[in-house]
């Protein structure tokens, strides 16, 4: 399996996402997605370095503290599923146009796996 991007999800107040935008500007990043709920910025020099700030999940139960996008969102799962993790959020494809499920690591968090369509 081949990872192509992490990216670290910060919760946000709906007020605060243009001031954390504003600031992670300063540091070189652009926003490239805006769902109104999630708001990524990526770095226009490497476009795989992002980092996401989320209101809430659209559809999920709780905003995952990460995302990992694979190759093969259904050989992840599968993995996930046989080693016995607790899945948080069941696979499933999405209207944004991923195909994505979660997973509490052992420290706790939990991780949005996905992969684009």
């Amino acid at each position: 399996m081949t990872v192509h991007r992490v990216v670290p999800n910060f919760t946000a107040a709906p007020e605060t996402a243009k001031e954390s935008r504003d600031f992670y500007g300063l540091l070189g990043f652009e926003e490239v997605m805006n769902l109104g709920w999630i708001t990524t910025l990526a770095s226009p020099a490497t476009p795989t370095a992002q980092i996401s700030f989320m209101t809430a999940d659209r559809t999920a139960p709780v905003v995952p503290d990460i995302s990992v996008e694979v190759d093969d969102v259904d050989a992840a799962y599968a993995a996930v599923r046989e080693s016995g993790a607790e899945i948080v959020h069941p696979l499933q494809d999405e209207e944004w146009g991923v195909r994505r499920f979660f997973v509490r690591a052992p420290d706790g968090r939990v991780v949005n796996v996905l992969s684009h369509r």
